[in-house]
């Protein structure tokens, strides 16, 4: 019974690799014939239908679809009236499909060839838009991990597309919203500052973390860590035994930020998260921040 068994296995088999292959080989033939259908579907378009396509394209949210039929308008009508409002269209669709790279070089190339395009300032706008969510990927998403940790090139380089937009077109309708960003993204590079003074104040470094706290005071004044960077300078000289530093830093604390932990008498301040935290994999990135900020809402609820 064993070899019979054996030998319609043996027999079956080859059907099912058979069939498999079939379904396989359907499978690819239909995706070559629809990648072959995507790369002429458009071709030989009037110029008007291949723009009202893409802009339906747009409305309905398939922004790849609508690239590449902006991407044949731009080729077939490189020169019509069509061209500018194609590529601005293009660089938004590349921006909301996550092809950040993408919309940078498109939007470089238009500010390249029409420097003083009527629509410059939604273009360096646009570009903000793009260098501020071009360190947002999926795992920071998943795992939400804090920006102010990450590398702040781009944020910068936002911050700089922003500034441009409020200097250079301070009655444009993106200006109001480009200083509100503006004043997002100081507080990102303030806390940056901060969490790297709380790391100072960790490992005992307390003169780097005065230091630190001093230079994010100076550099980004008004942000919302600004009681931060004065609870920093009090430890810090407490654990240095400069007292009378200490308690200057604590009064003025008490009138910039009363509720402030590091002034509660427990002294718990700053909170660290614990060191087993960091073993196990699926924790969120945690600091003493966080920490605080989560107190603070159950105090006032």
């Amino acid at each position: 019974m064993p070899h019979l068994r054996l030998s319609l296995s043996a027999l079956l088999r080859p059907s099912l690799l058979l069939v498999l292959a079939l379904a396989v080989g359907t499978s690819g033939c239909a995706k070559l014939k629809g990648a072959f259908k995507d790369e002429k579907e458009n071709e030989g378009l009037p110029v008007t239908e291949l723009y009202t396509k893409a802009q339906r394209s747009v409305a309905n949210r398939n922004y790849d679809a609508a690239v590449r039929t902006f991407k044949r308008l731009v080729a077939q009508y490189p020169y019509g009236a069509y061209t500018e409002p194609a590529l601005i269209e293009t660089a938004y669709s590349q921006y909301k499909m996550g092809a950040n790279e993408d919309a940078i070089s498109t939007i470089d190339r238009f500010l390249r060839t029409y420097p003083t395009h009527r629509n410059a300032a939604y273009l360096y706008y646009l570009r903000g838009l793009v260098n501020s969510s071009r360190d947002t990927v999926f795992l920071q998403r998943v795992w939400k991990l804090d920006a102010s940790r990450r590398d702040l090139a781009t944020p910068q380089q936002a911050y700089n597309d922003f500034k441009l937009v409020v200097e250079r077109y301070p009655n444009s309708r993106y200006a109001a919203d480009a200083t509100k960003r503006m004043g997002e993204l100081r507080d990102l590079f303030a806390r940056h500052e901060i969490e790297t003074a709380l790391y100072y104040l960790r490992r005992g470094a307390w003169v780097a973390a005065i230091e630190r706290a001093e230079y994010m005071a100076e550099t980004y004044p008004q942000s919302t860590y600004d009681a931060d960077a004065i609870a920093v300078k009090g430890e810090a000289y407490a654990r240095l035994g400069n007292t009378a530093l200490s308690n200057s830093a604590r009064e003025q604390l008490r009138q910039r930020a009363p509720q402030h932990p590091w002034l509660s008498a427990d002294g718990d301040w700053p909170d660290y998260p614990s060191n087993l935290r960091k073993l196990n994999p699926f924790a969120g990135e945690k600091s003493p921040l966080d920490r605080d900020r989560k107190r603070r809402e159950k105090q006032e609820d």
